[in-house]
């Protein structure tokens, strides 16, 4: 399979992540293994995952994500067949990004996830009231103590990753080699109007989050009586049902039927080929979605293709 560098991290990672924002949440323990397993047996391996996920969910507190997936490299043995990628600074216990909550934060993701490294650490949000340096020397020496490998930066403007940027170099601090940014063909202009020539020009990855709009892309909301379909992803959905997003969604339908192919699998391939897209990621509930997600690393779309989209998009 055609790998994609992370940066300049030296990690290289298969064109798709699977996003573990459901594990403990739409997804229970039993369904999270069988999800994980099918992912891996797919020839794939980013697993992305958060400490605050899923604390939204009553009753959970956050962490359950990192925990089973913990236990799930602790049943399969297949840590080495992982790039493991979580994040810090949105959870209420450990909200923001000072050196000693980034420290501790780290400490306690890795103890639930049950590894020593965690492949790729990311800042999910920006922490406008610590001085980026600060952040930055915190990321560092937990790369010099091998607990992480290289680190990113999710939910960052143009402005304030540029900055980040200049600090690194400004100061011999570890950069941020990869933006997690929301980027799908719904929601483009955000991204590719500022953030997509900085990642560019600076070889940074990207790994994109929200790459099937909340479930709206697999086409399987297409009105207001489908959102009963799922109560976790509604609310979410409901703001597309538009005449942009049914405009995308026959754009998908057109190029799926070309191809064989599913509107989700079609929808993550427009992605993947998109310039500096390391991986996007995307959530599955089953073994069989993953079978289905897979898909989209086969499929190629030709030019005429990628015009049909962005006339929908």
């Amino acid at each position: 399979m055609n790998r994609r560098p992370l940066g300049r991290s030296g990690l290289s990672v298969a064109p798709l992540a699977l996003g573990g924002n459901v594990f403990g949440w739409s997804a229970d323990k039993a369904a999270s293994f069988a999800v994980l397993d099918a992912f891996v047996d797919a020839g794939l391996d980013l697993v992305d995952t958060a400490d605050v996920y899923p604390a939204w969910v009553p009753g959970n507190h956050g962490g359950e994500s990192e925990t089973i997936i913990g236990e799930w490299l602790a049943r399969s043995g297949k840590r080495a067949q992982v790039t493991l990628a979580t994040k810090v600074a949105k959870w209420s216990p450990r909200r923001g990004l000072s050196p000693a909550n980034i420290a501790a934060a780290a400490d306690e993701s890795l103890r639930r996830l049950g590894v020593d490294t965690i492949d790729l650490y990311f800042a999910h949000e920006d922490d406008a009231d610590v001085p980026l340096a600060d952040t930055l020397g915190a990321f560092a020496r937990l790369i010099e103590a091998g607990k992480v490998r290289a680190i990113g930066a999710s939910n960052y403007s143009a402005t304030r990753f540029a900055e980040a940027l200049a600090v690194s170099a400004q100061h011999g601090l570890p950069r941020y080699e990869a933006l997690q940014p929301e980027y799908n063909l719904i929601a483009r202009k955000g991204y590719e109007t500022e953030l997509e020539p900085l990642v560019l020009r600076e070889q940074v990855g990207v790994v994109c989050y929200y790459a099937l709009a909340s479930g709206f892309l697999s086409g399987k909301y297409r009105s207001e009586a489908d959102l009963g379909k799922s109560a976790a992803r509604a609310g979410a959905v409901g703001k597309y049902l538009n005449g942009h997003g049914l405009r995308v969604l026959a754009a998908l339908d057109d190029v799926a039927r070309r191809h064989d192919a599913t509107p989700a699998q079609v929808a993550l391939a427009w992605l993947i080929a998109r310039p500096g897209i390391s991986a996007p990621i995307a959530s599955a509930t089953s073994a069989a979605q993953v079978d289905e997600l897979a898909g989209a690393v086969r499929l190629h779309l030709s030019d005429e293709d990628l015009q049909r989209l962005d006339v929908g998009g």
